[in-house]
């Protein structure tokens, strides 16, 4: 799973600089000079400049039919923080040296996220950076893009440059545990299986990437499925599979953290582990004695 940075590199307007996605600016960066640029973001002018982004943002995908994104305060906090080093530095990026990258700025901040975009540009006023990304296609894909539904928006001014930062993303549910066995075994009943009344078993199967944990070889169900989702609408393919051949009464849902390398998206692991009649009997009195 990655996530995009679209941007172009263009001038569509004067005044106005677009940026390629990814390029790395090595110049130095004072704290001090990044605590201030961070206070005069939070100005209620500026706030009132990252507003007007937000609501063009929305018009703009409103007159194509496409679903109004809602305010998002931790992608707001990630995208100012990455506006005042923008305005410190001078050149625009999407990273500089020493600074998390998109995804950890914005995990940092608290957001929870599938997919995450971001424009920056520099100008001098919001509606002549809003219509410079409409006219570069990297910037305008990420605005009119029907897969984001959130968006924060920063605006930091240096001397009469303004910098600009939109972090879009498609928002993830925070699920404790407890929350995704019971979501993937609403699936699971509404596919045709019973849901186990315990989790245990399948919980330390979701914790290995393969077999089952020693303590259960004498209880081996017939299939396991694992996996790893942002989204929990609905059951692998493989899983419904399965359950559709109708020889399975029972099925154990375990969730554990999620073993997947980008840590700053939000991803549930799951394990279904699916039991026979027969099997069911013997595995219920097992997995509740643990």
């Amino acid at each position: 799973m990655t996530f995009p940075l679209r941007a172009l590199l263009s001038c569509a307007a004067a005044a106005v600089l677009l940026l390629p996605a990814q390029r790395i600016v090595s110049s130095p960066v004072s704290p001090a000079d990044l605590a201030s640029n961070a206070q005069v973001g939070n100005s209620q002018a500026l706030r009132n400049k990252a507003e007007q982004l937000f609501a063009m943002a929305n018009q703009v995908r409103a007159a194509r039919g496409l679903n109004a994104l809602q305010w998002d305060p931790a992608l707001a906090a990630a995208a100012l923080y990455h506006c005042a080093r923008m305005a410190a530095e001078g050149p625009i990026s999407h990273q500089y040296a020493g600074e998390p990258d998109l995804g950890e700025r914005a995990g940092q901040a608290g957001a929870h996220f599938s997919l995450l975009e971001e424009n920056v540009a520099d100008g001098e006023q919001p509606a002549q950076i809003h219509d410079a990304w409409m006219h570069s296609q990297g910037h305008r894909d990420n605005l009119l893009n029907p897969a984001v539904d959130r968006l924060g928006v920063a605006v930091v001014a240096r001397g009469n440059t303004l910098y600009a930062v939109e972090d879009f993303s498609r928002s993830v549910q925070v699920l404790s545990a407890e929350q995704v066995e019971a979501t993937v075994s609403h699936l699971v009943a509404e596919a045709g299986v019973s849901p186990h009344a315990n989790s245990v078993g399948a919980r330390l199967a979701c914790a290995q990437d393969h077999g089952l944990p020693v303590s259960l070889d004498n209880r081996r169900p017939e299939f396991i499925m694992r996996w790893q989702d942002a989204e929990l609408s609905h059951l692998p393919g493989a899983l419904l599979d399965r359950i559709a051949t109708g020889k399975y009464h029972e099925a154990a849902v375990g969730s554990c953290p999620s073993q997947s390398a980008e840590h700053t998206f939000t991803v549930y692991r799951v394990a279904v582990l699916l039991l026979k009649p027969e099997q069911a009997a013997a595995s219920r009195t097992y997995l509740s004695s643990k």
